[in-house]
């Protein structure tokens, strides 16, 4: 015996309840796009601030699995069904090819009206439709919360049968990654030219935390250094001479560092005393504080922080003398070059017309990445110099020229085995034929 089933339903009422499925199934699919798009930096800084919305937001971001869970659910709920209640009226109307009429019918309305336009909406304003929809959310999870967690459970578990991670924790890598990318993105689209500085700033802070005291120090040939067993007038006209407040003193050999003194302390002892000879330096100078060249650059600016200093002498692992590192030079790898009126006028890169460079061979690699927005590794040399002699693995004669990473380099003048300045011919200036 054959048994039919019928469904009688009029369209007077099946009409108004596909559109109101339809409306759901919209809601319900912005809710899913708000949530996985918010902005969970920007949301906990609205919570911090006293934001109602935003602490709901973070309350959702802290479940989030379980609210997508709950929302998927809740639209897939309503799909079908209104699916199927579609299938019916028009397979009553119009037999077997009701089904037909009903899937293509219903499926260009899921699509556009329940799926892309709600999605595009809620992409486009993540953040804002997220505070918007937040509680209305939060109530959907309270309902469909134990069926929710029933099914993340599942998932989670065939999830870790595919040995993929299931924890919400990421790692170190991950974050710095997320943060590095937003910086990027910073600035995108603005005029001016406030944003590419502010990204490098940016940048530079986070690589504290990568790069040495040995990447920034000033290196031992550039060092000022006085003899302190010279005549205290012999001292105070090197002080005089030397575009520094700070200088190191060392008795015997340069490696042999004793103390650091300050110009005003020498110049008020000299001062109070009236006869440079009356003044004894041992009294003056201060102990050296002595750093090994591997401190990480972060680890030192707390530590000047802490000892209220600005200046310290730099060691190997040896004890010997490599060079000075000043709250100044860190400073200046997150804000660039700062000069007053004492510093050399010196920044040993000139700009040519045809647009290379005749840059001295001491030149940090990262001040010319920074500077003209350049790509030149960083991590296999500290120096401009340094990275020709690593790619050329050998000590280059004047004259020769060396083409890497898409520059041209060209010796120009050399001080023993140390490559005093060369001419480095960008990309663009390649192109152009120079």
């Amino acid at each position: 015996m054959d048994a039919e089933l019928h469904f009688d339903i009029p369209l007077s009422f099946a009409i108004p309840l596909v559109v109101v499925c339809l409306l759901l199934a919209a809601y319900l699919s912005a809710a899913e796009t708000a949530i996985t798009g918010a902005s969970r930096p920007r949301m906990h800084r609205l919570a911090q601030q006293g934001h109602p919305r935003a602490a709901i937001v973070n309350a959702l971001l802290d479940r989030k699995d379980e609210a997508v869970s709950a929302v998927l659910l809740g639209n897939n709920v309503v799909n079908i069904f209104s699916a199927s209640l579609s299938t019916a009226v028009l397979t009553a109307l119009f037999g077997a090819a009701g089904v037909v009429y009903a899937t293509l019918a219903i499926g260009v309305l899921i699509v556009i009206f329940a799926e892309v336009m709600p999605k595009t909406w809620a992409l486009l304003r993540a953040d804002r439709v997220a505070l918007a929809l937040a509680p209305s959310i939060m109530v959907t999870l309270t309902i469909l919360g134990p069926l929710a967690r029933g099914v993340a459970w599942i998932s989670r578990f065939f999830l870790r049968l595919m040995n993929v991670r299931t924890d919400r924790t990421p790692d170190a890598e991950e974050q710095s990654d997320a943060l590095r990318g937003a910086i990027e993105l910073h600035g995108e689209g603005q005029e001016g030219d406030s944003a590419p500085a502010e990204k490098a700033m940016l940048r530079s802070v986070l690589d504290l935390g990568d790069r040495t005291v040995g990447d920034v120090m000033t290196h031992r040939g550039n060092v000022v250094l006085i003899d302190a067993d010279q005549t205290t007038d012999a001292i105070v006209t090197q002080m005089l001479a030397a575009p520094y407040t700070r200088i190191p003193l060392y008795r015997g050999e340069a490696d042999n560092v004793v103390g650091v003194v300050h110009a005003k302390d020498l110049f008020r002892a000299v001062k109070a005393a009236g006869d440079p000879a009356a003044v004894k330096i041992d009294a003056i100078m201060t102990a050296p504080w002595f750093i090994p060249e591997s401190t990480v650059l972060f680890d030192q600016l707390e530590a000047f922080r802490a000892r209220h200093e600005h200046f310290a002498i730099v060691v190997d692992e040896y004890g010997a003398l490599r060079g000075i590192v000043t709250l100044e030079d860190i400073i200046e790898e997150i804000v660039g070059d700062i000069e007053d009126e004492h510093d050399a006028i010196r920044r040993g890169v000139a700009r040519r017309d045809d647009g290379s460079m005749v840059c001295q061979g001491d030149v940090p690699i990262r001040d010319l990445n920074r500077e003209f927005g350049w790509g030149l590794p960083e991590g296999v040399a500290t120096t401009i110099a340094g990275l020709v002699l690593h790619e050329a693995r050998r000590i280059p004669e004047v004259g020769q020229v060396y083409a890497f990473y898409g520059f041209r380099f060209e010796i120009l003048k050399r001080e023993g085995t140390r490559i005093a300045e060369l001419r480095i011919v960008p990309p663009a200036a390649i192109q152009a034929g120079n």
